[in-house]
């Protein structure tokens, strides 16, 4: 607002007092209400909680009683008609005298002048009121936010060096997420001292990551999508996007490909398919614990809590809960399908209603935490590689001598006894943990990227066993990899972003399926595992050859001089 430095303006409380002797009463929407304004806010504020009571303990009942939700009884009518009027009251009504006396008060604030005897009157004075003059320093809004609205990048820079603008807000104070990040990474090489010339900034929609992906991003990292295939799995061809920066990864899964299809192709089932989280409880004692322990896996129960736990998604199903426990300590851990996403929010929102429904009959339970690493999520555990966790697969595949030995440059007892000693004897030494294989961890980190799934998960998603066998007289090799916890997803998180959905079109997986859904994101974990086997196949072969090593000698080799790379 732009004010003369010396125009004179009336002091808000004599301007009020003006007003008050000099102009009629102003007309408030209030007055058109039969009762008085606090009479009518009270009357309906005590029919919103009366009936609200009421729904929610018939609810409850229902959920108690296995009684179907949408069956409603006459009296449950009428009390939702009571609660959607008293709401829509509430929402358009209440606080009418409120709301006119903040926009009143508002308006006053916002001139901030002194009451003082230099200028105008005194509240003993006489209401009738000179003209004070008002500073302009008082009418312009605080200096912070100046560089915002002037498009002054230098000074926001400024701001977010001396710390007077904090780097985080960025995005909702300018309205532009790649001004924002161009600002931030300007400020960061100003602060450090460091150049970030050859990370990118431009190329890259800053809108499309806001509030899902990633926070205060300064650009993006540049990672090589190569493509491995086709790989032939359950009749349908399928080009596998790997997003690495390993030499070798690409071609050596390729080549297993090509093994794979010159034999007649590989076959996968998936054996389950549930997410899991798994909460932790106390209470005064180990009996106690044990006594909720009972109930909950008691399957008279499950009904109950499934309707409980249902109610988070159309999508999340409750399939199973396990407990343990550990002293007065009650870990739970529930198992549910959640459509084509990944679903640890979906379950967690589910398993948090079973507690809020729980909480009522056992209320000296103390909710520690919604996660209590027996889900296990992010870490290698014993109870994801024996029950599962996410999709659990196993792909097989029975691969011709003669491809063997012209597709692979090996033969079929020298990859089985390699097998034996190295896969899964060799990791018996080393205490492995769902690691009984050469490398799926890079098969699935590739894949992973390029496909927008949680990086992070790569590590109970790894975890395989690799197994070969002559068959057929010798004469062919039959290799399999079972897989008992691929956490995949084709919607939400990194797999709406344009690239990575993409990778995900072009295995015909992207979104969600609307036909059958979760059929997507099934999909997608027994690609993976065909991936994984065609990995395994190839890597075992040039081990068994020995051609490790000459090949990534050759692949995974670089001459560039990275110390001349600016600082």
């Amino acid at each position: 607002m732009d004010t003369d430095a010396s125009e004179p303006i009336l002091k808000p409380y004599h301007r009020h007092h003006h007003d008050h002797h000099n102009s009629p009463t102003p007309v408030k929407a209030s007055d058109a209400l039969p009762l008085p304004l606090y009479l009518t806010n009270g009357l309906f504020f005590g029919l919103f909680f009366s009936v609200a009571y009421f729904l929610l303990h018939r609810w409850r009942e229902k959920i108690r009683n296995s009684t179907p939700l949408h069956i409603i009884t006459f009296p449950e009518i009428v009390g939702i008609v009571c609660l959607a009027a008293s709401i829509i009251y509430l929402l358009g009504f209440f606080g009418i005298g409120f709301v006119q006396s903040c926009i009143s008060r508002g308006s006053h604030d916002s001139w901030d002048v002194e009451e003082d005897n230099g200028g105008g009157c005194s509240p003993e004075e006489p209401p009738t009121c000179t003209l004070a003059p008002i500073s302009r320093a008082k009418v312009v809004a605080p200096t912070i936010q100046e560089p915002f609205l002037s498009g002054d990048d230098d000074e926001v820079i400024k701001g977010v060096v001396s710390g007077t603008i904090p780097s985080y807000s960025l995005e909702s104070k300018l309205g532009d997420c790649k001004r924002a990040a161009a600002i931030r990474r300007e400020a960061l090489q100003r602060m450090t001292g460091r150049s970030m010339e050859g990370l990118p900034l431009e190329g890259f929609d800053y809108e499309s990551i806001l509030g899902q992906c990633c926070e205060m991003p300064v650009g993006f990292v540049q990672i090589p999508v190569g493509i491995a295939g086709p790989l032939l799995l359950n009749g349908k061809e399928y080009m596998v996007p790997m997003a690495t920066t390993e030499g070798c990864l690409v071609a050596s899964t390729n080549r297993g490909c090509k093994a794979i299809y010159a034999s007649g192709g590989a076959s996968s089932v998936l054996l389950k398919d549930a997410m899991t989280r798994a909460p932790v409880v106390r209470f005064g004692t180990a009996k106690r614990a044990a006594e909720l322990k009972f109930f909950v896996e008691d399957p008279a129960n499950f009904d109950t809590l499934s309707v409980a736990f249902n109610r988070s998604s159309r999508f999340g199903r409750l399939q199973n809960i396990k407990c343990t426990v550990a002293g007065k300590n009650l870990y739970m851990r529930f198992g549910c399908s959640t459509g084509d996403a990944m679903g640890m929010n979906m379950v967690s929102k589910g398993v948090q209603n079973v507690l809020d429904y729980l909480q009522p009959d056992f209320p000296d339970m103390e909710i520690i935490g919604i996660s209590g690493n027996y889900c296990s999520d992010k870490k290698p555990a014993a109870v994801n590689w024996i029950e599962g966790r996410g999709k659990s697969v196993v792909c097989e595949a029975i691969i011709n001598e003669e491809v063997v030995k012209k597709v692979l440059k090996t033969n079929i007892d020298t990859l089985v006894e390699l097998n034996m000693l190295k896969n899964l004897t060799g990791s018996a030494m080393a205490g492995a943990l769902g690691g009984f294989n050469a490398h799926a961890s890079n098969i699935v980190s590739a894949v992973f990227i390029a496909t927008g799934q949680d990086p992070a998960q790569n590590v109970e998603s790894s975890h395989c066993i690799t197994m070969m066998e002559s068959v057929n007289d010798g004469k062919d090799l039959h290799i399999s990899v079972t897989m008992p916890s691929i956490e995949v997803g084709t919607v939400g998180g990194g797999t709406q972003l344009a690239s990575q959905s993409a990778c995900l079109n072009l295995l015909g997986v992207k979104g969600a399926s609307k036909d059958s859904p979760g059929s997507n994101s099934r999909l997608l974990a027994s690609i993976v595992a065909g991936s994984v086997l065609a990995g395994e196949l190839s890597l075992m072969s040039a081990i068994a050859a020995g051609q490790l090593v000459r090949s990534h000698m050759k692949y995974n080799r670089s001459s560039k001089d990275v110390s001349k790379i600016p600082s």
